[in-house]
């Protein structure tokens, strides 16, 4: 029996449905992400098992429990929003405590989990800090310990890193990777980043106009996308049309033939064998690694190379030749 069980779930407005057959099965201590563009669903599908919505049809079953009319306290499920929902006429002590005093627990019990929470993520020493004079970083660790504190069946994480720039969302991800883990908690995060996506999941979910496009672990969602949109969705695809695949490869397919940068060697000797020739139109610099935008026949590829220092680099307009590595390339429809 699976630690949540999701089947049929839809949801409607009016006359305009926004989740569409959702089905999901989780086991206990499983991160899972929802992957996918602003308006795809996966926050109202959140929002559904969190208890914040109310399903248009489809049931939630947690530990075999039925809990879709259940109301969303009494479902022991932890939530952390983007925009932290933090009380500002209350200091972190307080914010973390807040749910156990709506549990009725003893105050010397509150004191010891609060502590507890605190040092968890790492802001002991900031209890009588208000939300005001933390850091963004700072407030989510709060929301984040506020959510946790309460020892939830489920964790459920709403694009909580989003508002947050590059260096603090990279570290404050690998420390809730890093709680989860060690807690042991099944966790379910809503992200539209693909490197937060992959970096955290044990298995995601592509979401796109309120249904599940691809659903499978990090490395099959990014090396095997199995339709077009997670294609493009998930980062730098070259995507060949049929005649492109045709003219450029020999290759007869119904769909979009779906190519990776890093899958397509660049040579620079003038008889490579077995490749095509091709010339750099353009280059962009990204830290380690150069993207070359390349033409072949008529057709511009994208090509990731690791970046050797200036010496390396390829200037526009140098012929070059291609090596296409044919098991990683995938039709996808």
């Amino acid at each position: 029996m699976a630690y949540l069980d999701i089947q049929h779930l839809h949801k409607r407005y009016g006359q305009h449905t926004v989740v569409h057959d959702f089905n999901m099965r989780v086991e206990a201590g499983e991160f899972v992400t929802f992957l996918g563009p602003s308006g795809c669903g996966k926050t109202t599908v959140l929002r559904m098992i969190a208890g914040f919505e109310t399903p248009s049809g489809g049931v939630i079953r947690m530990q075999g429990e039925d809990i879709t009319a259940c109301a969303p306290q009494k479902r022991g499920i932890g939530m952390v929003f983007q925009s932290y929902a933090l009380f500002p006429n209350m200091n972190a002590g307080e914010n973390i405590a807040f749910g156990l005093k709506m549990q009725k627990r003893p105050a010397a019990d509150i004191r010891r989990k609060v502590a507890e929470a605190l040092a968890l993520v790492e802001l002991s020493g900031k209890e009588a800090h208000y939300p005001h004079q933390l850091s963004g970083g700072q407030r989510q660790r709060v929301a984040l310990a506020r959510a946790l504190v309460v020892e939830p069946r489920i964790l459920l994480l709403d694009e909580p890193l989003s508002a947050l720039d590059a260096r603090i969302r990279k570290n404050l991800r690998e420390q809730i990777r890093d709680i989860q883990r060690r807690l042991g908690l099944t966790t379910i995060f809503v992200t539209h980043d693909q490197e937060e996506a992959l970096t955290l999941s044990d298995r995601i979910f592509v979401m796109n106009q309120g249904k599940v496009e691809q659903e499978g672990c990090a490395e099959t969602i990014y090396t095997q996308p199995a339709t077009e949109f997670v294609a493009r969705f998930m980062g730098n695809y070259n995507l060949l049309s049929a005649s492109e695949s045709r003219t450029l490869l020999g290759l007869e397919i119904q769909g979009h033939l779906a190519i990776r940068p890093e899958s397509i060697q660049l040579l620079t000797e003038a008889d490579a064998g077995d490749s095509l020739p091709a010339v750099v139109r353009q280059r962009q610099l990204l830290g380690n690694i150069i993207r070359y935008q390349v033409e072949s026949a008529g057709t511009l590829l994208q090509v990731d190379r690791l970046n050797h220092g200036p010496a390396d680099v390829l200037a526009d307009g140098a012929p070059v030749r291609l090596r296409i590595r044919r098991d990683d390339m995938r039709e996808v429809r």
